[in-house]
């Protein structure tokens, strides 16, 4: 049955009104510098069970078609295929289970138009459609341009928030070998309206989801690439890593960087943030390699914010950072600009009093090595193993008091051209500070007030009060005045090594 000519009419109107609301907000890319000639236009056969003729007004005459409709165009490789149809001059209009083919587009769907005069399919319900390339697309609605003498690309538009699926490109097969794609070659975008130009260039936007094998993306806005084997995820961007190892990385604006379809480089611009297993990373810009799905290397610098690195055993700052990590095991870190690192001193050892400050490091710059050899996992806890600062370097530490009763700690500031901080499972170990030292080592003394109370508590008997009426003998002032206690041992004047007990 063919539906009533208002139900026609409204159909029209809505997908008319679909694809102008998609083209207004989708940018056009750059055209290519060859366009493909478009095939010749030839009258096209039309065929069905029962069909009857009418003339409109104007004189223009009105083909219904019924049962088994096929219409064939030879020329152009087209073939549509419906359970009835109406052809009018502009184009035919397909009802029920709906069918269209050619050599570069399949699609079917419960209703659709194909409009000759402008080479535009307009498919609507159920829609599922092939791509040249091999991509398909799932989803309510979805128009298809094709190539004519002033459209020298194949445009899709589909919107509702449909399922794409894009076959990466191959770029190691040699030219004219084609490998069958697989899963992790497949790429998934779901988002509320997607423009695919040609067979290489995505546009999608509104809540848009990407799924790859290796990693999953979310973002308001997103553009691919294929031929370049590029990404870009725009406003609130997330990316996150899928591996053995996973990460999770944030910012304005995100570009993804592929090559031979593996994960190389990823660039966080704006308000970045890095997180893995092992360290976080703050910046206002960061760029990470990526070797085997896992991080490689990372660089974080920034104008508006300096780059911060944050792990379980130190803390650096810095204007820029230069961080090795293979296998997504930090080994190395470089802080260089107004650097400096800060560590939570180890309270385990210092029992009475915990230190009321941490103990940092700083300098021009500051490298700090890892050990990553290890034989226990150090991805999450980095045993850190060495610091050294280079140029006006500065440090605070607080090391254990060289009387081992004594569980007050020891503190140590020097400064100097170079200072060298040695660990030992990630307890301080060794402080060297090289060329024009000036510093201060302070041991913490006995209280004997403290150790008193301390008798009296354990059941010692207090010392007994005056009598009540009775004045205390007055004290006999000391012949001599009582020597002054010897001054805080200081730092030497060249170089200075304060080694732990």
């Amino acid at each position: 049955m063919i539906p009533p000519r208002a139900v026609r009419l409204a159909l029209a109107g809505v997908v008319a009104l679909g694809a102008a609301s998609l083209g207004g907000r989708v940018a056009r890319a750059q055209q290519p510098a060859k366009p493909p000639t478009p095939a010749k236009r030839t009258p096209c056969s039309f065929s069905s069970d029962r069909f009857s003729t009418d003339t409109v007004p104007g004189g223009a005459q009105v083909t219904f078609a019924a049962g088994s409709v096929v219409i064939r165009c030879p020329a152009r490789g087209i073939v549509v295929r419906g359970d009835s149809a109406e052809r009018r001059p502009d184009g035919e209009h397909m009802i029920g289970h709906a069918i269209y083919d050619e050599p570069r587009f399949h699609v079917t769907a419960d209703f659709l138009n194909y409009l000759s005069t402008a080479e535009r399919v307009v498919a609507v319900g159920n829609v599922n459609a092939r791509l040249p390339s091999g991509s398909t697309m799932v989803g309510p609605i979805a128009e298809w341009f094709r190539v004519t003498p002033t459209r020298p690309r194949e445009e899709m538009f589909a919107r509702s928030r449909p399922t794409i699926k894009v076959v990466q490109k191959d770029t190691t097969a040699k030219p004219g070998q084609t490998k069958p794609a697989s899963p992790a070659d497949t790429t998934t975008i779901v988002a509320e309206t997607v423009h695919m130009l040609g067979d290489s260039l995505i546009y999608a936007g509104g809540q848009v989801v990407i799924t790859r094998t290796d990693i999953s993306a979310s973002a308001d806005s997103a553009f691919l690439d294929q031929t370049k084997e590029t990404m870009r995820l725009l406003r609130e961007p997330v990316l996150a890593g899928k591996k053995d190892r996973p990460f999770t990385l944030k910012g304005d604006l995100i570009d993804l960087f592929s090559k031979d379809r593996k994960l190389d480089r990823v660039i966080a611009r704006s308000n970045a943030v890095a997180t893995s297993d092992s360290m976080t990373l703050k910046s206002d810009t960061i760029d990470l390699r990526v070797k085997n799905d896992l991080l490689d290397h990372a660089y974080v610098w920034g104008r508006k914010s300096l780059a911060r690195a944050t792990s379980p055993s130190q803390n650096l700052l810095a204007d820029s950072l230069d961080v090795t990590m293979p296998g997504q095991k930090v080994r190395l870190m470089r802080a260089l600009g107004h650097a400096f690192a800060q560590g939570k001193p180890d309270t385990a050892r210092f029992t009475v009093e915990k230190p009321d400050t941490t103990d940092w490091l700083r300098g021009d710059t500051i490298t700090a090595h890892f050990d990553t050899l290890a034989t226990k996992d150090t991805a999450k806890t980095p045993n850190i193993r060495q610091l050294f600062a280079l140029g006006r370097a500065a440090s605070w530490y607080h090391l254990p008091a060289s009387d081992t009763t004594e569980r007050r700690p020891a503190i140590n500031e020097v400064s100097a051209k170079r200072i060298t901080i040695d660990f030992d499972k990630k307890k301080v170990a060794t402080v060297t500070a090289v060329d024009s030292v000036v510093g201060v080592y302070v041991e913490p003394r006995a209280d004997t007030t403290r150790r008193t109370n301390a008798t009296n508590a354990a059941g010692k008997a207090p010392a007994k009060p005056a009598t009540k009426g009775t004045q205390p003998a007055p004290k006999t002032p000391p012949k001599t005045p009582a020597k002054p206690p010897p001054p805080s041992p200081v730092a030497p004047a060249l170089n200075s090594s304060i080694k732990q007990p």
